[in-house]
């Protein structure tokens, strides 16, 4: 049986914290800048994690 792939999008996009949850960035942050406030923009820069309902997919992504 061959072996399972894990998505290149996901592993380039998700790293698991060291208690087990998964990191992620947030959207909205690479163009069009001009029309957001600052105080949007800033936040955006901080990490987030992903949330419980979508954790069981990612982790299927990752084959982890």
């Amino acid at each position: 049986m061959p072996k399972q792939k894990t998505v290149s999008s996901a592993k380039k996009r998700f790293k698991f914290t060291g208690s087990g949850k998964i990191k992620r960035k947030h959207a909205f942050k690479s163009h069009i800048l001009t029309k957001k406030e600052t105080k949007q923009k800033r936040n955006l820069t901080q990490s987030g994690l992903v949330s419980t309902a979508d954790e069981a997919a990612v982790r299927d992504m990752l084959n982890k």
